[in-house]
């Protein structure tokens, strides 16, 4: 039987992140409430980072940060506070510099699986369009090759990639779906 909700302990934006600094496993959190991480597959590991290799070099040339899997994007929505941990995070913005967690990404990164795939299409996709410095992002497939950029400046509206080149524009960088997937086996 399940908890109401009414009765759920909400923990504070200084303990969450206290707590994140000790445990060895990551939680999301969203207005008090944590949730818990799942692991991830050989597949996303390694799309994950053929990315970062890929995107790296032209990061360092813009003087931009980009993070794997560890960084939080902090959002505050409708006054409440909010924290995920997506696979790849671009920062541009040498004001934005909190050592736990970033507020103004201009790229986010998810590589989707059958567990996270709903969650990312639906409630962080709606939840880092209210981020005002985001230009892009991007969901990518790990069973079949496949891209999907969103972009502002296109009312979020999907560039899907399954092979070719795409484009990230706030890094002016052009990549192909082949460097994304190259090491994955039987795609």
């Amino acid at each position: 039987m399940s908890t109401p909700a009414a009765h759920l302990r909400n923990i504070s934006v200084t303990d969450y992140l206290n707590g994140e600094e000790h445990s060895e496993i990551r939680h999301e959190y969203i207005d008090g409430q944590v949730y818990a991480m799942g692991g991830a597959s050989r597949r996303h590991g390694l799309i994950t980072n053929a990315l970062a290799f890929i995107l790296t070099p032209k990061a360092r040339e813009k003087k931009c940060q980009l993070f794997i899997a560890d960084m939080k994007v902090r959002l505050s929505i409708g006054g409440k506070d909010i924290f995920y941990y997506p696979d790849l995070v671009l920062n541009c913005d040498p004001d934005d510099r909190e050592t736990h967690y970033s507020r103004t990404p201009c790229l986010i990164i998810e590589v989707l699986s059958e567990t996270t795939e709903r969650i990312d299409r639906r409630e962080k996709m709606l939840a880092y369009q209210t981020l005002p410095s985001l230009q892009e992002y991007v969901l990518v497939a790990q069973d079949y090759p496949q891209i999907e950029i969103y972009r502002r400046r296109a009312d979020w509206l999907p560039e899907v990639h399954a092979e070719g080149a795409f484009t990230i524009e706030c890094l002016d960088l052009t990549a192909t779906v082949g460097e994304v997937y190259q090491d994955i086996e039987g795609i």
